[in-house]
């Protein structure tokens, strides 16, 4: 499959919309500064935590913003942190676009707004909320399978459906490559970009893309290796937070 001026090759008659599924909340309401899965700046969504060294980061879609821009709080003031550079390949093997295994940045989030204790977990909105479990591997694109079940939160609508495709992605008009994008049978709108991916319940995507509304994604574990991250799966990522040093 190769995906090009924006449309899904091969897809003719293939598309059936999943149903958007609103369940009910089972986790009590739990608002922290930054929390994975929550909107993140202006039409992005936050994705998962990682970290880079001992730098904790918070990831993002690549096309959202560019590197440097600064994140704020909804009040316009507060900031949430600095955006940091977007996962990008040396070499192309198509001149004149850009290349990358994922449409992945990060956001390197500000201290005070590092929700310490709680970066291992995820918010699906109505969906509730997911921990990702200690020794969790993030999904690339060879783990997974047409068919696979994928939930995806967003900007505000918690959604569910399968894996349709995966393939090459190439356009002309926005100048982007990827080895590997992932079609899903999910719904999505402006604001998704950015967000968490779960397939099989395992971080697996970053929201890229829409073909006729519907999810592209594009594989995370290839993603963090290219900008030298580890994905958390430790409430505190495996380091100790501030005021807690003895």
């Amino acid at each position: 499959m190769v995906v090009a001026a924006g449309l899904l090759l091969g897809a003719g008659g293939l598309w059936a919309v999943g149903a958007v599924t609103t369940p009910r909340r089972t986790t009590p309401m739990y608002d922290p500064p930054v929390l994975a899965g929550q909107q993140l700046w202006g039409y992005c969504a936050g994705g998962v935590y990682a970290r880079h060294g001992d730098t904790i980061v918070l990831t993002s879609t690549g096309h959202c913003t560019t590197q440097g821009t600064v994140a704020y709080d909804p009040d316009g003031t507060t900031v949430r942190g600095v955006f940091g550079p977007a996962a990008r390949d040396d070499t192309c093997p198509h001149p004149g676009h850009r290349c990358a295994s994922s449409d992945l940045n990060y956001l390197v989030v500000a201290p005070d707004r590092i929700p310490w204790g709680h970066l291992n977990l995820v918010d699906l909105g109505t969906g509730g909320y997911r921990t990702i479990e200690p020794g969790t591997r993030p999904l690339g694109c060879d783990d997974i399978a047409i068919g696979d079940p994928v939930e995806i939160n967003g900007r505000d609508t918690y959604r569910t459906g399968s894996v349709a495709e995966k393939g090459e992605y190439l356009r002309d008009d926005d100048g982007d490559y990827f080895p590997c994008m992932i079609a899903a049978r999910i719904p999505v709108a402006p604001g998704d970009s950015g967000g968490v991916v779960l397939v099989r319940g395992i971080p697996a995507g970053v929201t890229s893309r829409a073909f006729g509304g519907l999810l592209g994604f594009t594989p995370l574990a290839e993603g963090l290796d290219q900008v030298g991250l580890e994905l958390c799966t430790m409430p505190d990522c495996g380091l100790v937070p501030p005021g807690d040093d003895p």
